[in-house]
């Protein structure tokens, strides 16, 4: 298996790029006789393909046969592999004017560079751009935004995402943002004792837009787990009632501070959970343009309930 596989998801990982299609599909439709420029942008493009984790522990256990000898490009040949974000994007109907694909691997970037020849009808509406995610979005979003609207995809792979990002995608009032917000891995950096190592800290502070965070995580709370998102969830174990209760709290501070910035933010986004019942990741919805993001929104509420 090549490094540069996207391995990736199992269930959550079909969740997620489901919703992002119906809502492609319904932002081009909805947009189609208006006078725009319509954009798609994915901020951490990866291949255009990708591999889920049952398909990549079998080929890995296939590979390690004495039975299977075959060459990598063989490999590739025989293996079923599912569409990824860029190509979901691509094959969206109505089509974009233009697609954005952003990666900061090389290798990564030739196989985005493929897809030219993949859609050669779009070939001329496809930009690649080798670059990081966080500087490559600002300078995009300082361009000229007033005759142009757009759907950014905010995969990370992590907590590579900066705050100073979601405010400038905010700012152009033209973007529509789907942005993945990754509830375990910062639960993770949340230790128990609250004593965060400086370098965590510091990528909390950026991902987040401040500094006062910890006062909200770590306020006492003796309330039982409700509240909208995990409501269906019944708390067992202490220790597990006491992780879901700060995963709730974090999945609300985020979409408050969502608030702060986009007019029209998705007060139930989809939570993504793995095989075993746990919370992974927030798919979060917000469209910044004041009169347009109502229309929006109400799309975006429409799919996430589906």
């Amino acid at each position: 298996m090549s490094k540069d596989t996207h391995v990736f998801g199992g269930g959550w990982t079909d969740e997620k790029l489901s919703i992002l299609s119906k809502y492609l599909d319904s932002f081009t439709t909805a947009l189609r006789n208006q006078p725009f420029q319509k954009f798609y942008i994915d901020a951490f493009a990866g291949t255009g393909s990708r591999e889920d984790t049952a398909t990549a522990k079998a080929r890995k256990k296939a590979k390690s046969s004495a039975q299977m000898q075959l060459s990598e490009t063989d490999d590739h040949d025989i293996e079923p592999f599912l569409d990824g974000s860029a190509r979901i994007a691509l094959k969206s109907k109505p089509a974009f004017d233009q697609y954005i694909f952003i990666e900061k691997r090389p290798s990564r970037c030739l196989k985005l560079e493929a897809l030219r020849h993949e859609f050669p009808q779009l070939a001329n509406s496809i930009t690649v751009r080798n670059e990081d995610a966080n500087a490559a979005i600002e300078r995009l979003c300082a361009e000229q935004w007033r005759n142009r609207r757009a759907v950014l995809f905010l995969d990370p792979y992590g907590v590579q995402v900066k705050w100073t990002t979601i405010e400038a995608i905010a700012r152009t009032k033209a973007i529509d943002l789907w942005v993945l917000f990754p509830l375990s891995g910062v639960n993770r950096m949340l230790t128990n004792d609250g004593e965060i190592p400086e370098i965590w800290r510091a990528k909390l502070d950026d991902l987040l837009g401040t500094t006062d965070w910890d006062r909200e995580f770590y306020q006492p709370n003796s309330q039982p787990v409700t509240g909208s998102l995990f409501e269906e969830f019944e708390p067992e174990p202490p220790e597990e009632r006491l992780v879901k209760e700060r995963i709730q709290v974090l999945a609300d501070y985020f979409l408050a501070r969502l608030e702060t910035v986009y007019p029209h933010v998705a007060k139930q986004p989809a939570i993504l959970y793995n095989s075993r019942n746990s919370p992974l990741f927030m798919f979060c919805f917000a469209a910044g343009n004041p009169q347009g993001g109502k229309l929006a929104l109400r799309i975006a509420d429409h799919i996430l309930k589906m």
